[in-house]
């Protein structure tokens, strides 16, 4: 005689936001709640460890989870199945024709500028104050004229002293 169990599991519809470890998915489950006081909607994020025993999920995902034994210090949950699968590229961005326009040409060491050599288009241009040019002979320098001396501003102690 076969006993099923009354209860039933929790199940959960998240999306894959890593795959990284072997055997163990992460996935991002989505809810709203209504605050306690202001009664507003609010967007929730909830992240499990699932159990994937085959390493079926990719990032990006959309899984079906059920809770279940524990399996690890934080794997409570397990994949049920994949909802929705995204496509992955299979080919690689080297492997792209560099003349269709989706890569620039790769670049040999001869052709890459090195450290040492700043590039053409780098060249910057340094702003340095205008030092003061000496006249290069004794005409030129006996031509230039004087600064005048400023004017004496007269204070209000300076008028008293010369009345006395």
């Amino acid at each position: 005689m076969t006993t099923e169990r009354a209860t039933r599991r929790k199940q959960r519809v998240g999306t894959v936001i890593s795959d990284k470890m072997d055997k163990s998915i992460v996935v991002n489950f989505a809810w709203t709640s209504r605050h306690p006081i202001y009664r507003k909607s609010r967007k929730r994020m909830t992240r499990f460890v699932a159990h994937d025993e085959h390493n079926e999920a990719t990032l990006g995902d959309i899984v079906l989870i059920e809770e279940t034994r524990p399996l690890s210090k934080t794997k409570r949950w397990r994949l049920v199945k994949i909802v929705t699968a995204v496509d992955v590229a299979e080919v690689q961005p080297t492997e792209l024709d560099p003349e269709a326009g989706a890569l620039p040409p790769p670049q040999t060491l001869e052709e890459s500028p090195s450290a040492d050599e700043p590039a053409e288009e780098e060249t910057a241009i340094v702003d340095e104050p205008e030092a003061e040019v000496e006249p290069e002979t004794e005409a030129e320098a006996e031509e230039e004229p004087e600064p005048e001396p400023e004017a004496e501003v007269e204070t209000a102690d300076d008028e008293k002293e010369a009345k006395e």
